[in-house]
């Protein structure tokens, strides 16, 4: 007699769970295993990493994937450090050789070429890139042999720095907007200085509010029972810290949670808000915006 084994049910979990995802890991894939660890109906990530890179990978469970935009549009900070001299398909060490210079760079060479790299620039992706072309991963088109034109974006860099300098490598800090691939930022550094040059490490250590401080390893997440795994999250609210609060009363909240707007009274209530969020008693209620003194909800966040 065949036995089927039961699917185990999914569960109503939300919340920010902060990621040091490791090397050598996709990021869709420490999405599923976190979701799985979890039990978690629901998950997301915002801002994919490099299987290569290791770093802060914020992963949305439950009603927190409603504020998966916010958090994506967040500052990111990367260390990597680049490998001079050495040109490669993929523009770090996974990829083949394509070309090699003798030229090696000096700290002061170096540090004349960063001003150029910093504010919005112009920059042409990787070839192996996730971007979509005719509906197809750019990575994908490459691995099958394609020759790719990838098409230039333009890219904010708030700040470049140096943080050591040697003959064969050396190890930078960039501090950017969305969009930006620190691989093509990389190989252009090297480009522009008269040599080739490769990724060789890549870490992110900032997205927004999230950072290093506040990252959780996904092996002491694994080993941590259940009932620690959930207090490991952080609340829903976590991901909207780039939004003004607007705090309701309990009536205000149920009204909102049916998706109705509501008047903003009291002294220094606001006019008009573009984008915010509502909270009563420190829970997310609401993501919206202020028009004429009433909050208009466009996302209900659902209690948890």
């Amino acid at each position: 007699m065949n036995s089927t084994r039961k699917k185990s049910k999914k569960r109503d979990v939300s919340g920010w769970l902060i990621l040091n995802k490791p090397y050598d890991f996709g990021s869709t894939q420490a999405v599923g295993k976190v979701r799985w660890l979890l039990g978690a109906k629901k998950a997301g990530h915002a801002g994919t990493l490099d299987p290569l890179a290791t770093g802060i990978l914020p992963i949305a469970l439950g009603e927190a994937t409603k504020t998966i935009p916010f958090v994506q549009d967040g500052i990111k900070v990367y260390r990597f450090s680049l490998v001079w001299g050495i040109a490669t398909n993929t523009d770090d060490t996974e990829g083949e050789i394509i070309d090699t210079s003798p030229v090696r760079p000096s700290a002061e060479q170096v540090l004349a070429a960063l001003p150029e790299f910093t504010g919005q620039i112009s920059q042409v992706p990787p070839a192996f890139s996730a971007i979509k072309i005719r509906g197809e991963r750019a990575y994908d088109l490459a691995r099958a042999g394609h020759e790719l034109n990838m098409p230039p974006r333009d890219v904010m860099i708030e700040d470049f720095s140096l943080l050591k300098h040697g003959e064969e490598k050396s190890v930078f800090e960039v501090t950017c907007a969305k969009g930006t691939y620190i691989r093509a930022l990389a190989r252009d550094l090297a480009k522009k200085l008269g040599t080739r040059g490769h990724v060789d490490a890549l870490h992110r250590s900032r997205v927004g509010d999230f950072s290093d401080e506040n990252a959780i390893e996904l092996q002491e997440f694994e080993n941590a029972p259940m009932q620690e795994r959930e207090q490991m999250l952080l609340a829903v609210s976590a991901g909207l810290s780039s939004l003004p609060e607007i705090r309701v009363d309990a009536r205000q909240s149920t009204s909102l949670g049916f998706g109705n707007p509501v008047l903003l009274s009291g002294a220094g209530a606001p006019v008009a808000v573009e984008e915010a969020w509502a909270s009563h008693r420190g829970q997310a209620v609401a993501i919206g915006r202020v028009e004429q003194g009433q909050f208009r909800p466009s996302r209900i966040i659902l209690p948890h």
